[in-house]
């Protein structure tokens, strides 16, 4: 089925609804005469007449009356269709962020979220690893590595990672001279953290920040994402490197312990992003400053996969 020039049609229905040739060029950005070329082109192409110009008076013809009714509301479909695809169903967003993220730092939170802004209807996606960019996903997302066109890409802050052990390990350790006392119970090393190195390359990256050497001898464990290893440490099988946001009062229950050490960069940056073409948009812009304000508050807190 061949269609009639979208643009032809867009001209035409300004000129018929606002009964003018000139306000409809106001009204499109365009010259008068390449609303009348459209015009033109669109009555050549269905046969018909659409106007009838009667000195300074225009009016629709029958037939062009008939078409303005049938098209018109069709104009108004692909709009809205294209503007919810474009900006999203008002008051609902949905979030995709690493899935430890999701359920350790921000589920937490979100009853401050509700409080603070009840307009918005958030929905949740979490992922394991990077997922595709795009609107069938989410809206927006939390990232380490953001996508390079056609996203904004705002500064949440540097991921830094701690050795975490349960309370029953810590009794065991922290009357011992550290980390000499580390390498007696068995380390948990995470795939995930480091994606382009070695197995261990978490701890033998934390051992050469702080000046010494990881035993050839350590006993070391092996997960593919640190939600993993914090299960593994809670049930006292050993040390691993987690995040800050992994100490909330429901672990302090269950008694996990940073234990006094130095951190571990991951040189990841996290970053809230979504489409430029959404930056705009309320409920993005009201989301993205309540993430900042939250990692501002919590400022010693990392986000995680």
């Amino acid at each position: 089925m061949k269609l009639p020039p979208l643009r032809a049609v867009q001209c035409f229905e300004s000129v018929a609804r606002l009964n003018s040739f000139s306000h409809a060029a106001r009204s499109l950005n365009v010259t008068q005469s390449a609303i009348s070329h459209q015009v033109r082109l669109l009555e050549e192409y269905l046969g018909e007449t659409l106007f009838v110009r009667q000195g300074r008076r225009l009016s629709l013809t029958p037939m062009g009356e008939k078409y303005y009714d049938e098209i018109s509301h069709s104009l108004q479909n692909i709009a809205q269709a294209s503007q919810q695809i474009r900006e999203g169903e008002s008051g609902k967003i949905r979030l995709a962020m690493y899935s430890s993220l999701a359920v350790k730092w921000l589920v937490p939170r979100l009853e401050n979220l509700r409080q603070q802004h009840p307009e918005i209807d958030l929905s949740l996606a979490m992922f394991a690893d990077e997922p595709e960019f795009t609107d069938q996903v989410a809206d927006c997302f939390i990232t380490a590595h953001p996508p390079k066109k056609n996203y904004v890409s705002d500064f949440l802050y540097k991921e830094l990672l701690y050795p975490f052990c349960s309370q029953k390990l810590w009794q065991q350790i922290q009357d011992k001279p550290l980390p000499e006392a580390l390498w007696e119970h068995p380390l948990l090393s995470v795939h995930s953290i480091f994606k382009d190195g070695n197995q261990a390359k978490d701890w033998q990256t934390w051992c050469q920040r702080g000046g010494f050497e990881l035993p050839d001898n350590a006993k070391v464990s092996h997960f593919s994402h640190m939600v993993l290893a914090a299960e593994a440490v809670k049930y006292h099988q050993g040390i691993a490197f987690l995040n800050d946001y992994f100490l909330n009062d429901h672990d302090h229950q269950q008694n996990l312990v940073r234990i006094p050490m130095h951190e571990l960069p991951t040189g990841d940056n996290l970053y809230f992003v979504y489409k430029q073409s959404r930056a705009k948009q309320f409920e993005i812009k009201t989301l993205g400053q309540w993430l900042k304000q939250q990692c501002f508050d919590h400022d010693g807190d990392s986000l995680r996969r």
